[in-house]
């Protein structure tokens, strides 16, 4: 837009909105915003219309959503490469009422199923999320990255990452996401060296981050009806923005940055797993522990249940369920056994490094 014009459109819409607000001075600048996206206004307390006008320096929702779209191709990539024989299946969907996304899936011969989904959403925010999130009625837009891979093996660990971007038609927006890790039996050095990754990501960032999300991952992933983490924990961050101290641009990097940290460590997590020998009473825990996978993500976790609020795709939602799962009453492994050596670190608040 030529810059005289912008001005005389600017004017206008100001004075429209001048008669609909009571003469309010201090209109909200996301509203102008709206109507002129490549820029924004500030306000004085003076009467004066507009004091200055510049180029607007947030990272518009576009770029974010091509850059995760990039991140899941270059997962996909590295995870065929550790499955050796699995290629994703690709599943391109809309969404009604606005946006869509890219489902893929994986069957092979590591990794039994494994999801990488992108999607881009928008439209009105249901009423009880905004609430929730203490909101106005408002349109919302959304995008991110969401990882589950349940390998075949039992001494090999479940896998979970999420990267995402929220923003509001208020004007705010924020980063989310985290990587955690469940396994079926855990090994010590194989949750160092997962949260050496992690530590190595966020340290890159601010200081505080692998302290902070750490301590949130542990909240997070918890069954409070069964009193266990679901796992070794790793990070978990929501609502993240410029009031951390870093700039949006920055908190861009390190979302992206979390997903890249993904498939290398998943990989060498394989790598480990692969000589581990196991058998029927190993597979039967297996089951027992994808049980608990399920309760968590049908009972606790908020990405399912908004998947499902805002009229999100079930297939794509629920791709995080394992192929097969079990529950059996009452077990209680024996004392000293390998599997309540696993229950006996099933809990908060462990410091891995």
């Amino acid at each position: 837009m030529h810059r005289a014009s912008f001005f005389v459109g600017a004017r206008r819409f100001l004075e429209r909105m001048r008669i609909q607000s009571g003469n309010n001075k201090r209109l909200n600048c996301n509203l102008l915003s709206q109507n002129f996206p490549n820029y924004f206004i500030l306000f004085t307390k003076k009467e004066q219309d507009i004091c200055q006008i510049k180029n607007h320096v947030m990272l518009q929702k576009e770029q974010i959503a091509d850059r995760f779209r990039i991140l899941q191709d270059t997962i996909c990539h590295g995870l065929e490469l550790a499955d050796g024989q699995g290629k994703f299946l690709e599943d391109n969907w809309l969404r009604p009422e606005g946006g869509g996304g890219r489902s893929r899936v994986l069957e092979g011969a590591v990794i039994e199923k494994g999801g990488v989904m992108f999607s881009a959403v928008h439209g009105p925010l249901p009423e009880q999320i905004a609430k929730s999130m203490h909101l106005p009625p408002t349109d919302f837009f959304a995008t991110g990255v969401s990882i589950v891979l349940h390998p075949h093996s039992p001494m090999a660990p479940i896998i979970h990452m999420n990267v995402r971007y929220f923003e509001t038609g208020t004007g705010r927006w924020w980063f989310g996401g985290g990587i955690d890790l469940t396994p079926h039996y855990v090994v010590p050095d194989d949750a160092l060296f997962f949260h050496e990754q992690l530590k190595s990501v966020c340290d890159r960032y601010h200081p505080a981050f692998y302290r902070d999300f750490k301590h949130h991952a542990d909240d997070y992933f918890f069954l409070k009806h069964r009193q266990e983490t679901r796992g070794v924990g790793g990070i978990f961050f929501d609502y993240l923005d410029d009031k951390c101290g870093v700039s949006q641009e920055k908190l861009f990097e390190f979302a992206v940055a979390v997903g890249e940290t993904f498939a290398p460590t998943y990989t060498e997590l394989l790598r480990r797993a692969q000589d581990r020998p196991w058998g029927e009473p190993e597979k039967r825990w297996q089951m027992l522990r994808r049980g608990r996978y399920v309760e968590f993500n049908l009972v606790w976790d908020r990405g399912t249940k908004f998947g499902l609020e805002t009229n999100g795709r079930v297939e794509s939602i629920l791709m995080s369920m394992p192929p097969t799962a079990q529950w059996a009453y009452n077990l209680k492994p024996a004392d000293g056994s390998p599997e309540a050596e696993t229950l006996n670190w099933l809990r908060k608040g462990v410091d891995w490094v």
